[in-house]
């Protein structure tokens, strides 16, 4: 039986799609070596002839999802380091507030350690009062392994708006997960929001 949320955090695909075959990253190094356009392409991916980093070489995730933060218009971001205890678990249990009408935008720093990850994505189910209002499929990217110069990610999600009137006010209860195009699933939570006509002091 499908837990909360569960059914509806399935990824919309385009019919006829199928993901292209996967390859290491020492196997793209090989790939045509001559080939100049070929090479530029690799460049753009930020392939690097540095060593990737490891954020725990006994951690065999190819991507950890480290901070999520949102950003409002005017206001200091709110960061949660998903690196501190209990920091996941605590996410449901301490609510954003939000006011009416504000713009805002999700964003994600993470670590691609291993190899090459492929076709990352967020998706999120928004319910209020048991019933789903919305919900989101955001496409962030496909990314090479983190080296000493480039030790992080980040990805800015596409700017929201809060809703606005008195129904929209409220509590609201989330439930979201990165995964790829393997449909491999790197992190997963819940977390709760409320809509308020001013900002919180």
């Amino acid at each position: 039986m499908a837990t909360h949320g569960e059914d509806d955090l399935q990824a919309s695909t385009t019919e006829g799609f199928k993901v292209g075959e996967k390859k290491t990253l020492q196997e793209y190094a090989k790939l045509d070596q001559n080939d100049e356009s070929l090479n530029r392409w690799k460049a753009s991916l930020g392939l690097s002839s540095s060593p990737a980093i490891a954020v725990d070489p006994k951690d065999q995730r190819r991507c950890v999802i480290k901070a999520l933060a949102l950003e409002v218009q005017g206001r200091p971001d709110i960061t949660i380091d998903l690196t501190a205890p209990g920091a996941v678990e605590a996410l449901k249990k301490k609510p954003f507030t939000i006011k009416e009408g504000a713009q805002f935008r999700m964003k994600a720093n993470f670590v691609v350690q291993h190899d090459l990850l492929s076709g990352l994505k967020y998706l999120q189910v928004t319910k209020r009062k048991g019933i789903r209002v919305a919900k989101n499929q955001e496409m962030i990217g496909s990314f090479p392994p983190n080296t000493p110069e480039k030790p992080i990610h980040e990805k800015k999600f596409e700017p929201d708006e809060a809703p606005s009137g008195v129904l929209a006010r409220g509590h609201y209860e989330a439930i979201s997960k990165f995964m790829d195009d393997d449909d491999h699933e790197y992190l997963k939570f819940e977390w709760s929001f409320d809509i308020t006509k001013e900002w919180q002091k």
